[in-house]
């Protein structure tokens, strides 16, 4: 109606759910030029490595995991 107004900035903000293991799991984004799709790949369970496959093909792809590491979150799979 005219003349009121709603203020959004006021109140309690709401609390986010606790996240579940799912949800923090790491991950790397590959595009898969095989058949030209991303997809996420997560850690292995040893936590060595970056393990998936290509959605369409299943062509495997690993990232070991190394000391010094990279500030990279996306690669291309050839």
């Amino acid at each position: 109606m005219v003349g009121e107004y709603l203020d959004l900035s006021s109140g309690d903000t709401p609390q986010r759910p606790p996240q579940t293991a799912a949800q923090t799991r790491k991950f790397v984004g590959i595009q898969f030029a095989c058949c030209g799709v991303y997809a996420r790949v997560y850690v292995n369970r040893e936590g060595t490595a970056y393990e998936g496959r290509c959605p369409r093909c299943t062509k495997p792809v690993r990232l070991e995991i190394g000391p010094g590491g990279t500030d990279s979150r996306f690669f291309t799979a050839r």
